[in-house]
């Protein structure tokens, strides 16, 4: 089996800065994709950012610029830098990884930014 587990989630004002973080744990080999999704309520859940396992990266237009992907193959995670955050990035973030062809999902860490 495979855990994800996510970190790094809370309160922030606009303008600041968090970092959320993802440990995969459990019978793993490999891990190809890995992502973080954002959902807040009555929407559907989307993809922030995705990085591939040769490096490659790609966001969603609205945190272009302001946040960043990276992953740590050795350590089996993913972080994402999220700078000069909005209010309109509140949401609950889901760390993803895809791990023998099957899609994992962490619990969920909530991120609030409010003055």
């Amino acid at each position: 089996q495979v855990q994800l587990v996510e970190s790094g989630g809370g309160l922030v004002q606009p303008g600041g800065s968090l970092r959320l973080s993802c440990a995969a744990s459990g019978s793993i080999f490999s891990i190809n994709a890995m992502g973080w999704h954002r959902q807040t309520p009555g929407k559907q859940r989307e993809l922030v950012a995705a990085i591939t396992s040769d490096g490659r990266t790609n966001y969603e237009d609205s945190v272009k610029g302001r946040f960043t992907i990276s992953r740590d193959n050795a350590k089996n995670t993913v972080s994402l830098q999220m700078n000069s955050l909005k209010p309109e990035d509140t949401a609950v973030y889901y760390c993803t990884m895809t791990i023998r062809g099957g899609d994992y999902w962490g619990q969920g860490t909530q991120v609030t930014v409010s003055s």
